[in-house]
């Protein structure tokens, strides 16, 4: 049944379509050789943690990948945001989550927590592009995953293609918690799909740190250039 499936309906690479190999998953071997990794949480570098400097404190912080408009990224980003291609999340969060399972900083993380979407897109859209993500990320550093606890109160545009100053008006005080007693003293990692200026992550952790005692990491599929 699988073959004669991919024979009329075969998976293509989600960066340039050509039809997947039997041993390829997501994209071919060529796009996955081009893809801008950034290595970040193995090089112990500060590039993301100084976008929201002075404005959040987080104890740890990587993406797996470098975004460049119209590069290689953003049309996988694309297709797993709009097209309803999931299992770009999941496949970015196994290689994510394999690999920071092998960084001592990110050893004693307790819970992963993605950035919500709001209600209403939501229930258009079908699914969270950042929870098969931050679900895989979870497995593998056999963490809980909990996408109740923070919630979005109030609907924004996508952020990434507009100017830092527009972005950081826009995405100010939309995000809230349900309550804040389960996750005291808990080290957790946010997830999300790009960081851009800061603005959805420090609204994020504005409200994540009003529970007690925690210590709170970022860890995104990219980060815009």
């Amino acid at each position: 049944m699988k073959n004669l499936l991919n024979l009329f309906f075969p998976k293509v690479c989600e960066a340039c379509n050509t039809v997947l190999a039997d041993n390829e998953m997501v994209l071919c071997t060529s796009c996955r050789h081009q893809l801008p990794i950034t290595n970040f949480h193995f090089e112990n570098t500060e590039d993301v943690k100084k976008i929201v400097y002075g404005r959040v404190r987080l104890e740890s912080a990587t993406a797996l990948l470098h975004f460049s408009k119209k590069g290689i990224v953003q049309q996988i980003l694309h297709n797993l945001k709009y097209r309803g291609h999931e299992d770009i999340g999941k496949s970015l969060g196994q290689w994510l989550g394999a690999e920071l399972a092998t960084v001592e900083t990110y050893k004693d993380i307790d819970v992963v927590i993605p950035v919500p979407l709001y209600k209403s897109k939501l229930r258009k859209r079908g699914y969270n592009q950042v929870a098969k993500f931050g679900q895989e990320i979870a497995k593998a550093l056999k963490a809980d995953y909990n996408d109740t606890v923070l919630i979005k109160t109030k609907s924004t545009k996508t952020q990434v293609f507009k100017g830092r100053l527009t972005r950081w008006n826009d995405d100010g005080a939309v995000f809230d918690i349900s309550e804040n007693k389960s996750l005291t003293g808990k080290h957790i990692l946010l997830v999300d799909d790009i960081i851009t200026t800061g603005a959805t992550v420090e609204s994020c952790a504005t409200v994540l740190l009003k529970i007690d005692n925690i210590k709170l990491s970022l860890a995104t599929m990219a980060i815009a250039d």
